[in-house]
């Protein structure tokens, strides 16, 4: 569970919910109400999330589940998972030889993890093996940027409608200033939808949209990662390098507190 973006968001809206009571005790819930206005809402929303339905195609659209559920796994992509799981190959390939991994190969649930196995099993020359694997990884990230890129577009265009709808207030405050036919009756509602509507603009860019687009770049990063150690680990066991010594040269790409935390990952036999 990504808990940090659910405790900034919550925190988020407890601040602003804080500060349109009053900002400080004795808070006054009661004007909460004075924020709340169905026709910011129609503007805004409905022509933020229309515009993105209008840009992007509804396969993308269709994922957007998934891309919630990819933001709030944390857990999914662990660097020193994929490192205990290449070491544990390499001490099976130096003993039994590459042809032996095929059967490990089949246990394995990531396809990518699975496929870059069968290539080395099926004795492809390494720099193809690495070729195939680094384009994998190059248009696995274009498809995450283009995820990303859906929730920048609403985050762009959210303030733009807070914008329109600040002129629709003010076009409709000014078209009523008559004010020898108490006209001046509805300038404090177009007012207020003249200045709610910016205000929804930026909260739906940057307390919505900003945050899932950032999250789902961080998973992308973690991926990439994750999946450049395995093709680093599997062109290495193809090699024919030492587990302890491929251990090694694995922990390079994460944090040496993470290292020293772990103990440099699971101890396998080959390594004592």
């Amino acid at each position: 569970m990504n808990i940090t973006y659910i405790i900034g968001l919550l925190l988020c809206i407890v601040v602003i919910v804080l500060g349109m009571a009053g900002g400080f005790p004795p808070y006054n819930f009661g004007q909460l109400m004075n924020f709340v206005d169905g026709a910011s809402v129609m503007i805004v929303i409905g022509c933020s999330i229309a515009i993105v339905i209008a840009c992007f195609p509804a396969g993308m659209l269709a994922a957007i589940p998934k891309h919630f559920a990819v933001m709030f796994n944390v857990k999914k992509n662990d660097p020193a998972y994929y490192i205990d799981q290449l070491v544990e190959l390499a001490q099976a390939a130096r003993k039994d030889g590459l042809l032996a991994l095929e059967g490990l190969a089949a246990e394995q649930k990531d396809p990518f993890f699975k496929q870059a196995i069968m290539l080395i099993v099926d004795a492809n020359d390494p720099d193809r093996v690495r070729s195939i694997l680094e384009n994998d990884i190059d248009c696995m990230s274009a498809r995450h940027e283009a995820a990303a890129a859906m929730y920048d577009k609403g985050s762009s265009v959210a303030p733009a409608f807070g914008m329109i709808g600040t002129l629709v207030g003010l076009i409709n405050m000014l078209q009523n200033m008559d004010m020898s036919s108490g006209g001046s009756s509805s300038i404090g509602k177009d007012m207020g939808v003249a200045l709610i509507t910016t205000l929804y603009g930026c909260i739906l860019a940057h307390m919505i949209f900003g945050p899932i687009a950032n999250n789902l770049r961080s998973r992308d990063e973690e991926e990439v990662l994750c999946k450049m150690i395995i093709v680093e680990g599997i062109t290495c066991i193809q090699a024919g390098e030492n587990p302890k010594l491929l251990r090694e040269k694995l922990n390079t790409f994460i944090a040496q507190k993470k290292r020293d935390s772990d103990g440099g990952g699971k101890k396998g036999k080959g390594d004592e």
